[in-house]
């Protein structure tokens, strides 16, 4: 088997984490073995830690948000937008060795093809503040 790319690991832990805000019940290594079961995805040791990383801290990672994204909550945001927040916003946190300028343009990458035009600018906006501020 082929190795996927690191912006296609990035891009199946966003879908776990979108799909576990639609399943909060549902462990993220569930979701991913029913997504490698039906060969929607390929097995990736980073999208599952970096998956699971963000589920665990998450009320840290959106009191992040809630602090930058001034004027919205966590519950405003389209969950597309709040998952790609959320998987960047856990690297900037919790992955030393990703810089955290390829987090931010990752993330506008995926805004790009899963959100609109503006979320792409609101995403770029909260994270360069927040790595701004770090």
């Amino acid at each position: 088997m082929n190795k996927i790319n690191r912006s296609k690991e990035r891009e199946q832990a966003f879908i776990l984490v979108f799909e576990k805000a639609f399943n909060p019940d549902c462990e993220i290594e569930d979701i991913f073995n029913l997504a490698l079961e039906s060969e929607f995805m390929e097995p990736s040791e980073f999208a599952i830690s970096l998956a699971k990383t963000t589920v665990e801290n998450i009320v840290q990672i959106d009191d992040k948000i809630s602090q930058y994204a001034r004027g919205w909550t966590t519950d405003r945001i389209t969950k597309v937008s709040l998952s790609i927040l959320r998987i960047a916003i856990c690297e900037m946190l919790f992955f030393d060795d990703i810089p955290e300028g390829v987090s931010i343009n990752e993330a506008v990458e995926l805004a790009k093809t899963y959100a609109s035009k503006e979320d792409g600018s609101f995403i770029n906006g909260v994270l360069g503040s927040i790595s701004r501020d770090k």
